[in-house]
């Protein structure tokens, strides 16, 4: 289903399911002005093709006890295909670490961080980020105000 076109309905779709992922099928169907049934369809097959890839409650970090955020440069001390693998994994099981970006430039991943306070940032810097020999260098940032943080995809480029 890679060549899976969209239409200005998959797109009013895709938007209100953006905004609002728990939305009953008929309310939905109402909002895009389809039967209740090909709006299930349509919903299936976005589904499916992949473009839809999962729903999920969003949490306020800092009302579940998990007030400081930081954004982690990493350098790795080595490039080659078992640190990179190994350093990969690492990141999965790290509870702490929501998103892990490769980079280009100077720095090799970025990491966004988020845990409870500072004592517990320090304890997964070096208790996890630094324990082994993977990372050369480390450079953080503390978030100290989020200006915007969406996870909404513009999607006017497909229409």
């Amino acid at each position: 289903m890679d060549d899976l076109r969209l239409d200005r309905i998959d797109l009013a779709l895709l938007a209100e399911l953006q905004g609002e992922g728990r939305i009953s099928n008929a309310d939905l169907a109402e909002r895009v002005k389809l039967s209740p049934s090909a709006c299930l369809r349509r919903v299936q097959r976005l589904e499916a093709a992949g473009i839809v890839a999962g729903y999920a409650a969003l949490l306020d970090p800092a009302r579940v006890g998990l007030g400081l955020q930081a954004f982690v440069r990493v350098q790795l001390a080595r490039h080659d295909a078992d640190t990179i693998a190994a350093f990969s994994q690492r990141v999965n099981d790290w509870d702490e670490v929501v998103a892990c970006h490769a980079l280009t430039g100077d720095m090799d991943y970025l990491l966004h961080v988020i845990v409870q306070d500072l004592d517990h940032f320090s304890r997964f810097l070096l208790d996890h980020l630094l324990s082994g020999d993977f990372v050369a260098d480390v450079n953080s940032s503390f978030v100290l105000r989020s200006v915007k943080q969406t996870r909404r995809l513009s999607l006017a480029h497909l229409s």
